[in-house]
């Protein structure tokens, strides 16, 4: 049974995605114009957002791109870019926010610094960007707003002390807006990948079960919004361990954590 909408042909939507500039949300770019959708790139570095739009109109000429610079901790930037928007394009079919930040954590290293940083764009920054969005969408009575979590938010993981509160607070986040948006036409997704090739776990020294690259991720979200789904999460034999882990009581839950997530 599918939660939202589902989407049958991506042709001519108008799709904007945050975070676009690497990674999952450069994979999923790609993808989209495959697709036949039309593209807004969002990030930090319009250098990068540049280069991959050239890339996109050069392989899909039909595809309209536009990229823009924002920085999702800047509120007054933040609510300009969506006027400039909205002056250009009629209406918003997909807003997909990919923009986060990751670094391990653990109680014996616990920045405050950093912590705060991960909070401002993994959970401030989407709800930013919702806010700002809102009046839109429900003017359209339609549209998907789909958000970028993280299994790590399903239940406390290793080296996640800050990166893992920052995706369930999405998680929930998104299960209340999808309540409120169902009956006003609005369509809410929650992603959740395992562990994907990106620069954000490059550094990481510890290994990564189940490890798939940004392009599997792009089609899994691909595909999940073609279904309609709400939670969209992969890979499923990681995902679907993890969720287990949850419902179990919490001594079991610890020695399982410990016997199979080595760090």
């Amino acid at each position: 049974m599918s939660l939202n909408h589902p989407i049958d042909n991506f042709s001519n939507l108008n799709v904007w995605i945050i975070g676009a500039s690497s990674g999952i949300g450069e994979a999923c770019a790609k993808w989209f114009a495959q697709a036949g959708a039309n593209l807004i790139l969002s990030a930090r570095r319009l250098d990068a957002l540049d280069q991959l739009a050239h890339a996109i109109r050069t392989q899909y000429p039909q595809t309209q791109v536009r990229s823009i610079a924002l920085d999702v901790n800047h509120q007054d930037q933040a609510s300009t870019v969506v006027t400039e928007i909205f002056e250009e394009w009629p209406r918003l079919d997909i807003l997909l926010y990919v923009s986060g930040v990751y670094t391990p954590v653990q109680a014996d290293y616990f920045d405050l610094k950093v912590t705060e940083q991960m909070i401002q764009t993994n959970l401030m920054g989407p709800m930013r960007m919702v806010s700002l969005l809102m009046p839109h969408f429900l003017e359209q009575k339609s549209g998907h707003i789909a958000l970028v979590g993280s299994v790590a938010g399903y239940s406390g993981l290793p080296k996640s002390l800050v990166y893992g509160p920052t995706k369930a607070a999405l998680l929930n986040f998104a299960e209340s807006l999808y309540h409120d948006l169902k009956p006003r036409g609005v369509n809410v997704h929650i992603i959740s990948p395992g562990f994907v090739q990106t620069p954000a776990t490059a550094g990481n020294d510890f290994e990564m079960p189940a490890l798939i690259s940004a392009e599997q991720a792009a089609i899994e979200i691909g595909q999940g919004l073609q279904k309609g789904e709400f939670e969209i999460h992969f890979p499923k034999k990681f995902s679907y361990f993890l969720k287990f882990l949850r419902i179990l009581p919490y001594p079991v839950y610890f020695w399982l954590l410990k016997t199979f997530v080595k760090t």
